[in-house]
């Protein structure tokens, strides 16, 4: 016990020693009636009076900053908003250019459906579309015919018309072509028939050719044989119409192919005035054809009528009716202007063989002609 005493005595005057040597206490005495926690709620309120004072800081440069972009973003997107206008409307241009480009210039046109075709040609409520449009219900629902194809509105639309469906439907020649070589049926109308006249034949727009004539003519009719005989030989329904499509996008070989027609038309009407003047019988509208001032004979055909189509006028109902005699088949044409009357639907000639194949045509108004499909 005296030892643990002296131990005490020791330590508290070592300490005393230090203390007033100088040193610093560890903390400061507390303030008579001051709570032992005050001192940390001052550090909670400084911390959070820095943290504030912080936050306020980056707001106020986020919000320097957002407005700041926003300053430069509007007018960035107003200028790519333009420069997308822009872009837009040049691409559309050069789509359209390069369509107009390349797009191969059918004169037939892809199947349409025929009602919707109907609608879209004869609008309004005038008694005109309405008779177009009552005319088409009646194919459609009466004569089945869904579809049909356009064709391009020009001067060779009779001739376009039923050649595309010669060489679509794999037809044969007629018997007479069968039988004689048609390349030289130009010369043969020179030098058998002495019809030197033939120098005036025109080529659609192509007024006057004089001695070229023969030339040009025995090339059309050539081009015609070889086309004839190539579409004759497909079988493929699907392959006829691929090669159609080609053949009838290509405007210089359309044009031979027209006028060699024109020229076999010619050639039998020849051949027919020829039998009149022996006083053999002729079919009742080649008379009709010779009884007219215009086409008594066929120089004055050819001068008066032939040498128009292509280039003024098209093919007249006479001329469909020695097309379809010239050619050995029967055409059909639906005539939508003369609906609810006995000239609705015709054929030409109208007494063919029943041998003959059919074809039919629809039109408007005899000059423009489209291909209807079953």
């Amino acid at each position: 016990m005296c030892v643990f005493l002296l131990s005490c005595c020791s330590w508290t005057s070592g300490f005393s020693r230090l203390s007033g040597s100088g040193a610093r206490p560890s903390s400061p005495p507390w303030p008579p009636g001051s709570p032992r926690w005050a001192s940390g709620a001052d550090q909670v309120y400084s911390w959070m009076l820095v943290t504030s004072q912080a936050l306020g800081t980056v707001w106020r440069i986020a919000k320097g900053s957002v407005m700041l972009a926003a300053s430069f973003l509007v007018p960035a997107l107003c200028y790519f908003r333009r420069m997308h206008y822009d872009l837009g409307h040049w691409l559309k241009w050069w789509i359209g250019y390069l369509q107009r480009k390349f797009k191969r210039n059918l004169s037939v046109e892809a199947e349409v459906d025929l009602l919707s075709f109907c609608v879209r040609e004869w609008k309004g409520e005038t008694p005109r579309a309405k008779m177009m449009r009552k005319a088409c219900e009646e194919l459609f629902w009466r004569h089945h015919i869904k579809c049909v194809r356009q064709v391009k509105r020009d001067n060779y639309a009779a001739l376009r018309s039923v050649l595309f469906q010669i060489f679509s439907q794999g037809l044969s020649f007629p018997s007479w072509m069968k039988e004689k070589d048609i390349v030289k049926l130009p010369e043969k109308l020179l030098f058998s028939q002495g019809c030197n006249w033939i120098q005036q034949y025109s080529f659609g727009p192509e007024k006057y050719t004089g001695s070229n004539v023969f030339g040009k003519l025995r090339k059309c009719v050539d081009l015609l044989k070889t086309q004839w005989t190539e579409f004759n030989g497909i079988k493929d329904y699907h392959k006829r119409g691929s090669m159609c499509n080609i053949l009838f996008s290509d405007p210089l070989l359309e044009y031979k192919l027209y006028e060699a027609l024109k020229f076999i038309m010619l050639y039998q009407v020849t051949e027919v005035y020829e039998q009149m003047k022996t006083n053999k019988v002729i079919p009742n509208l080649f008379q009709l054809l010779f009884s007219r001032e215009t086409s008594s004979d066929p120089l004055s055909f050819m001068i008066n009528h032939l040498n128009s189509v292509g280039d003024t006028c098209g093919l007249e109902q006479i001329d469909m009716f020695i097309l379809g005699h010239s050619l050995e088949i029967k055409i059909k044409v639906f005539r939508l202007f003369k609906f609810n009357s006995r000239d609705f639907e015709v054929c030409y000639p109208d007494l063919a063989p029943r041998e003959w194949p059919e074809i039919s045509l629809l039109t408007e108004n005899d000059r423009h002609y489209h291909i209807p499909v079953f």
